[in-house]
């Protein structure tokens, strides 16, 4: 076992790379879902349409399910023998099943319910009579959206992306099952502190990156509240 205060506080290259892996795949994870998250809950909050309850249950299903089960399915899915893996190999050469980008693919449908239903919320709350002068003037749906919806959503935008980063950071479940615990290539924070449990005289490892995911997770909480803070008031100047 480290000794030592430097045995607390020096970061192996392993625990570096499970770090920056964590941040990478959470990152992207959440920014790639973003616009989707944002149509998902546009949809929910402003139309009606037969179906509408059977989608919203499975769009959030994963807050839900067993991690693992999402994990499963993501492999009977996107594995490199699913119907959408292997024909996303075949066309565009993109490898989900134990690589990074699985984890990030992960990641995204774990956050993905968070958000949604952060922006649905703010959506909702957005005054509708609004819209309708808008599209009374002659502008566009779509223009409505960018120039008045959104705009006034945006706080909650930022919230759920920021929310969707801090589940991503914790996910270990379906990431563990669809691409495995691989150090370099799909291990994240989660998994490695997972791994390290299973070491003898790891424990500092664990610490330090139990530490490290507290950190990242509070100060995306915080980094939330506060920016959306910055942009209500910004809204309300406007």
């Amino acid at each position: 076992m480290e000794q030592g205060f430097g045995g607390w506080v020096g970061f192996s290259p392993a625990e570096w790379a499970a770090i920056g892996l964590s941040l990478k795949v959470a990152t992207i994870g959440s920014l790639a879902s973003l616009p989707l998250g944002i149509a998902m809950a546009w949809l929910f909050a402003r139309r009606q349409f037969p179906g509408k309850l059977l989608l919203y249950g499975l769009v959030h299903l994963p807050l839900v399910l067993p991690p693992v089960v999402t994990g499963w399915l993501l492999l009977i899915a996107f594995g490199q023998r699913g119907i959408f893996g292997r024909a996303l190999e075949s066309c565009c050469g993109i490898v989900f099943s134990f690589r990074w980008t699985g984890a990030a693919l992960a990641a995204a449908v774990m956050g993905f319910p968070l958000m949604v239903r952060t922006i649905r919320l703010s959506i909702e709350a957005v005054d509708a009579r609004l819209e309708q002068a808008g599209e009374s003037l002659g502008a566009p749906p779509l223009a409505v959206f960018f120039t008045v919806t959104l705009p006034l959503a945006l706080p909650s935008v930022i919230a759920g992306l920021i929310l969707g980063f801090a589940r991503a950071i914790g996910e270990f479940g379906a990431t563990i099952t669809f691409v495995a615990n691989i150090p370099g290539e799909t291990q994240t924070i989660a998994t490695a502190i997972y791994g390290y449990t299973q070491e003898p005289g790891a424990e500092t490892s664990v610490v330090r990156l139990t530490l490290v995911a507290i950190a990242i997770a509070f100060g995306a909480l915080v980094a939330s509240e506060f920016l959306a803070a910055r942009v209500s008031a910004r809204v309300a100047e406007t």
